[in-house]
């Protein structure tokens, strides 16, 4: 338990950003299976686009501290190597 009014408004703070992570990681993830269910149906143009989507938010999450770079690299080369094999 949070004593000093220091670790008590660190406490306030971590919930905060927790809830903002997890949003953030949430919609990440929801762009993520729309590319997966496009692939999964077959249909290349669909699949584009939801991978045009994906992308700048998967690098938005980068940049805000929730994915590792080389993590967001990976998923979006093979989703792309995915995409690329349909058709």
């Amino acid at each position: 338990m949070a004593n000093s009014a220091q670790s008590k408004k660190r406490a306030r703070q971590n919930e905060k950003r927790f809830a903002v992570n997890k949003a953030r990681r949430s919609r990440i993830r929801t762009h993520l299976r729309k590319v997966e269910e496009a692939i999964a149906s077959g249909d290349k143009d669909a699949a584009v686009a939801a991978l045009r989507a994906a992308q700048p938010e998967l690098m938005r999450g980068v940049t805000k501290g929730v994915f590792h770079k080389n993590t967001a690299s990976r998923k979006i080369s093979r989703l792309s190597a995915r995409v690329k094999a349909i058709g």
